[in-house]
C-alpha cells in the first residue's frame, strides 16, 4: 500500500471495514485537543490544536474495537484524532444498553517512531533502545453506524 506524506510521516487511508471490521465503541466524550506550545498556563489560556494540513481544529475521541480476541493489542483501545470545524456529536447510546457504537469516517492511520523508552547509554553500559512503531489514528468525523456497514463475522470467527 503506498502512503501519502503528512507532516513528515507517511499517512495510510483506510476504512472501518479494513481498520475494525466488527466495528468500535466509543468509550468517551470529545475534548479539545490542547496545543501546548500555544497555550498558557491559566484555564484562560487555553489554545486549541489545528490540524497541519487543513489547519481544522482537532478533537479525541477514545474507541474501543468490536473485535477483541483478533484485534492487533494497539487497536483494542485507542484514542482518534478527529479533524472537524466544529465540535463532533456523539452517536446516540444503543438501546437498552450503555454501549455507544461509533462509525469513523475518512480514517487516516499514521505511523511514527515513539521513542519515550529510548534512553542514552549509561556510563560503563550499552544503549539499551526500546523505541517502537506506533500509530496514530485521523478521522474527519464520527457518526453512528448504518446497519449494513456492521460485517457479519467471517465464517472463521463463527465457530
Amino acid at each position: 500500500m503506498q502512503g501519502n506524506t503528512y507532516a513528515g510521516y507517511n499517512k495510510f487511508p483506510s476504512s472501518m471495514e479494513q481498520l475494525m471490521p466488527f466495528g468500535a465503541w466509543l468509550v468517551s466524550g470529545v475534548e479539545p485537543i490542547k496545543d501546548f506550545d500555544a497555550s498558557g498556563r491559566g484555564p484562560d489560556e487555553f489554545v486549541q490544536a489545528r490540524d497541519k494540513e487543513t489547519g481544522l481544529p482537532l478533537w479525541t475521541v477514545t474507541v474501543q474495537s468490536g473485535d477483541l480476541e483478533n484485534a492487533p493489542a494497539w487497536l483494542h483501545r485507542l484514542k482518534v484524532k478527529v479533524v472537524a470545524e466544529r465540535q463532533p456529536e456523539l452517536p446516540p447510546v444503543m438501546p437498552g444498553t450503555p454501549f455507544r457504537p461509533v462509525y469513523l469516517e475518512g480514517l487516516v492511520v499514521v505511523p511514527y517512531m515513539d521513542d519515550k523508552a529510548c534512553t542514552p547509554a549509561e556510563p560503563g553500559r550499552r544503549h539499551r533502545c526500546r523505541a517502537k512503531v506506533a500509530y496514530s489514528v485521523r478521522a474527519s468525523g464520527i457518526r453512528a453506524p448504518k446497519t449494513n456497514e456492521r460485517p457479519a463475522p467471517s465464517q472463521e470467527n463463527a465457530a
